[in-house]
């Protein structure tokens, strides 16, 4: 699975600490989804979503294989 977390900061102009810090994991959390390195829970996924205002499927994508 890949995702557009980093896009997506980008274009909100937020830090991966200020997004830890709304939907309440570590830094290192959001790092590691960013570099696809941890697919995050089903709710973590719509907390992001939810800081973003868009669908889950806009920011996280499956990929041939998952």
């Amino acid at each position: 699975m890949k995702n557009t977390l980093r896009v997506e900061r980008a274009i909100k102009n937020i830090t991966q600490g200020e997004l830890a810090e709304l939907i309440g994991v570590s830094r290192q959390t959001i790092n590691t989804i960013e570099s696809n390195k941890y697919v995050p829970s089903t709710v973590l996924a719509l907390k992001i979503a939810r800081v973003f205002e868009k669908p889950v499927e806009q920011i996280f994508l499956l990929e041939d294989g998952d």
